[in-house]
């Protein structure tokens, strides 16, 4: 598989990989590899990034388009998240209320389809 599909599978940002990673080609033993007994280097960018913009977006429990609205672009390193953290700037506590919003709406959803199911079964 192509480095960028390697990386996202691994959740590391392509470009802060090694060189020979990401000009190689990973096959699907060498992924497994990986995920089961990381190098250093790769247990390093886990810990400390940079992050890609999904694993930031977790970090800071928004979306990913609530990063762009944001104006957060780039790849972050775990300090600079725990800053924004700290920070806690306005666009941050508005797109954390959004994002809880979107949960509560999911489960209610699942909830209404749950029993919708359950009494189509009867």
């Amino acid at each position: 598989m192509k480095p960028a599909t390697a990386a996202k599978k691994l959740g590391v940002y392509l470009e802060a990989t090694p060189a020979e990673f990401q000009e190689g080609v990973v096959t699907r033993d060498e992924l497994n590899a990986l995920q089961a007994d990381p190098p250093e280097w790769l247990r390093e960018l886990r810990s400390n990034g940079p992050h890609p913009r999904p694993v930031v977006a977790a970090k800071l429990g928004v979306s990913i388009s609530g990063l762009a609205r944001g104006g957060v672009t780039e790849a972050l390193t775990t300090e600079q998240i725990e800053a924004l953290k700290q920070e806690s700037p306005e666009w941050l506590q508005k797109e954390r209320a959004t994002q809880a919003e979107v949960r509560k709406e999911t489960v209610r959803i699942k909830e209404k389809n749950k029993q919708k199911q359950e009494q189509q079964g009867r």
